[in-house]
């Protein structure tokens, strides 16, 4: 039996794929890293087919790239390094449960924001969420990967909102983190009253750390639990626009310091314009219009006193607003706030914002401090003009994380895939910056691609570590082989 066969045999011979259109799908994607085909795609619709393909590899030593998110992708982490099998998680899409109760859902990696969303609503509830994420982003996937979301307030740890998880280590081995450990089944924990909702443990270590930010490379996660939160009945968005992105810092700083709002963050006028418009010619004209940055705040109320609540909030913005001499409206240059939160609340319409201006888009982002943001973006900007890229087509994202004690800083930059001479400037400035922000100080958390050997080369003694973790975990070494230091 050949080992297409043994695959075959575990997931059904319609989800086994070696064509060439499918190989070349899973072979490149949006960022700089080597194209790879992958040997065949594999697509499991459960736990015991996920172990079954993981205890497959280690017979066979074949590398195993998981995928949960649909394209397109930006990073790198789902291109293989080594070749092997993909798997393709798209078919587990089961949301298992919901607990209003406890504010917990716990859903399956295929499941997509709009799909959870919509049943959320059902409840009363919602995810935070990414800005804007793509129609085929996996929740489970974003989690992981610790993307930041658009509520400050609402995070308490860097790994929220994830809570717990059932992971196949690259071993083989089933295993359950956090409350999910038990004692007891998840039915036994479902029947005394719990919902999965403490990410620690078991024991004195908290496992799901291993997993979160390790690109495929330790295990495939099954489900996960997700922390929700109360579905407003009252929004009230407001903009707060300023040439100087320094004169937004203090006001910003003191909103979070007091909580006030939920949705929160930080856009040039090139990525709100994207977000907004719908095709180049748009986004070009709307760019030129708003002013360079706006500050998104949107104050709430549920489902107690919420038109009292959005009162004392919009006033308390308001009196916050006057002592640092900006000023919160509803409107910029005919962008509504409305408008701006209808975006924000839901998935990116087709096509994707970051390539509606040229068709590509190459993203830097990393971790700082809200107050030294100008300085980065004063290098990139520098650098831009030194690469011959416009820094008019330049999108920044800032987006305030844990309640305000850490910064993510994003720069956006659009490229036309079609234009070698455009691609090369773009390549030039994406390697050359990401070194240069980090020498100033940026935290580059999410080593994705290039960023593995600029971070890792810095700190061998944590390469080393985490190298004896991964021969705990995935002592063969099936996992994605070939990303961050492995």
């Amino acid at each position: 039996m050949s080992e297409k066969e043994k695959l075959v045999a575990i997931v059904g011979d319609a989800n086994v794929s070696d064509t060439p259109e499918a190989l070349e799908a899973y072979s490149r994607d949006e960022s700089f890293v080597r194209q790879m085909k992958p040997q065949l795609v594999a697509r499991p619709q459960n736990v015991d087919e996920v172990q079954q393909i993981v205890k497959w590899a280690n017979r066979t030593g074949t590398p195993l790239i998981p995928v949960s998110s649909g394209p397109p992708h930006f990073r790198g982490d789902t291109v293989p390094s080594l070749g092997g099998v993909v798997v393709d998680l798209s078919r587990m899409k089961r949301i298992i449960r919901i607990n209003r109760r406890n504010r917990v859902a716990m859903v399956e990696p295929g499941v997509a924001f709009a799909e959870l969303q919509s049943e959320l609503k059902k409840e009363g509830l919602r995810l935070p969420m990414p800005l804007c994420p793509r129609s085929s982003k996996s929740v489970i996937g974003s989690c992981l990967e610790r993307e930041p979301t658009t509520i400050p307030k609402y995070q308490w740890d860097i790994s929220d909102p994830l809570l717990c998880t059932e992971v196949v280590f690259g071993t083989g081995d089933l295993f359950r983190t956090g409350e999910a450990a038990g004692p007891g089944s998840l039915e036994d924990q479902w029947a005394s009253g719990q919902a999965q909702t403490n990410p620690m443990g078991p024991f004195q270590v908290d496992f799901f750390r291993l997993i979160q930010g390790a690109q495929g490379t330790m295990g495939i996660i099954t489900w996960a639990t997700v922390k929700c939160e109360l579905l407003p009945q009252i929004q009230k968005p407001f903009l707060v626009a300023s040439q100087k992105l320094e004169d937004l810092l203090d006001f910003t700083y003191r909103l979070l310091w007091a909580r006030l709002g939920d949705e929160l963050l930080i856009l040039n006028n090139f990525n709100l314009a994207a977000i907004l418009a719908k095709d180049r010619d748009e986004i070009k004209a709307l760019r030129d219009t708003l002013p360079r940055w706006v500050l998104i705040v949107c104050v709430a109320g549920y489902e107690r006193l919420p038109q009292e609540r959005v009162e004392y909030q919009e006033k308390d913005v308001m009196d916050t607003a006057q002592r640092f001499g900006v000023t919160p409206v509803i409107a910029i240059q005919g962008v509504q706030g409305s408008d701006v939160m209808e975006a924000l609340s839901t998935v990116s319409a087709e096509p994707y914002w970051k390539l509606r201006f040229k068709g590509g888009c190459h993203d830097i982002f990393f971790l700082t401090t809200l107050e030294k943001t100008p300085e980065f973006i004063s290098c990139m900007y520098q650098m831009a003009d030194a690469a011959g890229h416009p820094g008019t087509d330049i999108g920044i994202y800032l987006q305030p994380q844990i309640q305000g004690r850490a910064c993510h800083c994003e720069f956006n930059l659009s490229c036309d895939p079609g234009s070698p001479k455009e691609m090369e400037k773009v390549r030039h400035l994406f390697f050359n910056a990401s070194k240069e922000l980090m020498e100033m100080g940026g935290f580059f958390s999410r080593p994705y691609g290039p960023w593995a050997e600029m971070a890792y080369s810095r700190d061998g003694q944590s390469a080393m570590a985490l190298r004896k973790v991964k021969g705990i975990f995935d002592p063969n070494n099936v996992m994605n082989p070939g990303k961050l230091c492995f």
